[in-house]
This record gives structure tokens, sequence and C-alpha cells, in this order.
């Protein structure tokens, strides 16, 4: 069974892109060491194609190559947060709804040229810092459009940005993502965790 995890920096995560198989050492590592666990007696392939930086735009780049040729039976997709980081630190904004229109063309090509199941995750913002005020309106609005394409499109999906809300009343959002974006070790293992939680069910049935 081939699991394919697709995104930005946050499923990238220092991952060498010269080895097919290499994980990096965010929460795909994490998801992988526990699915492998659950489901011992399963020939579970894993393979990490984020890419630090990535926008929607520039996933549907790489989509071809990087998704569809290498015919998954299982997926899961986190992108957004760069959509709209970009437009505070370069001055080049995506909207809501071209944030939609890519993501959904992801999907379509999904469905129409291969057999896998989708796990959706929404994109998340821990709000840790006062430069990140202006942030949310805007990812607020694509995580919107995220919810609504998943109830078209995925087998599953993972409400990361409420997760993460939710865990920063116990600790403070810096224990979970320093810079409110990326994930420490522990972020990442919370979301390894719920990741199993929605993964499983789909992937005993493959």
């Amino acid at each position: 069974m081939r699991i394919l995890f697709q995104g930005d920096s946050i499923t990238d995560w220092n991952r060498k892109y010269d080895e097919f198989h290499d994980l990096g050492n965010g929460y795909v590592r994490f998801t992988a060491d526990g699915l492998r666990e659950q489901l011992p007696d399963r020939e579970l392939e894993f393979i990490n194609r984020g890419r630090s930086g990535d926008r929607t735009w520039e996933l549907k780049k790489r989509w071809q190559a990087e998704c569809l040729d290498l015919k998954p039976d299982f997926l899961s997709i986190l992108i957004g947060v760069n959509d709209t980081w970009r437009a505070f630190d370069q001055n080049d904004p995506t909207s809501a709804q071209e944030y939609e229109d890519n993501l959904r063309a992801l999907l379509e090509d999904v469905k129409e040229h291969t057999r896998a199941k989708i796990l959706l995750l929404e994109p998340f913002l821990l709000h840790n810092s006062p430069d990140k005020d202006e942030w949310r309106a805007d990812l607020d609005a694509k995580i919107e459009r995220c919810r609504k394409l998943a109830r078209e499109y995925a087998d599953a999906y993972l409400p990361l940005d409420g997760i993460l809300a939710a865990a920063s009343v116990q600790k403070e959002p810096a224990w979970w993502a320093a810079d409110g974006i990326h994930p420490t070790e522990e972020g990442a293992k919370l979301i390894a965790r719920y990741y199993l939680e929605a993964a499983l069910p789909l992937l005993r049935t493959l």
C-alpha cells in the first residue's frame, strides 16, 4: 500500500529530496511510525513529497509527477498557510477563490486519475505573536474553502486549526509551534496522533 504525503514545509520538514523514501523529521515520520505499529501485517510504503514554501498553485505545477504518476493508494494534503503568508511578506496575495480553485483542481485530478483515498488536512495558524494579527481573517477564509472541498472530495478531514487551538488552551501556542506555523516536535506528534485516528479506519479497508 502506497501512502503519499503532500504539502508545504510542514510536511517537508527537512526531508532529503534526493532520497526517494526519506520522510523528514516532522509529523510524517511520526505518522509512518504509528501506522507501522498499528498495521504490522500490512506492506506499507511511505512517500513524502512536501516542498517548503509551496502554495497551491506551485503544488499544481508538480502534481502530475509528484502525485498522479506515483499512483498512491492513500493521499493526504496539507496546503494553504503559504497562500496566506505571501500576502504579508511579499505582497503577493492568493484570494480565497484562487485557493479553492487550485485545491479543487488537485482533488479533481486525484479522483479522475487514481483510486486513492483522500485525507484533507486544514491549514492552521497559532496566534502567538502580534505580527500574525492580520493573517487570521485571510486564513480563515481559506479554511472555510478547505472544509467545503473536504465535503465534496475527501474521505476524511482533519480540522488542524481547531485541534491546535484547543491544544493551546492547555499549553501555550509556542509549545506546539514556536513561530505559530512550523510545529515543534510536540506539535508534530500531536498532528500525527490525530492523523492516525483519521487514517486508520480508511487504511484498514484498503
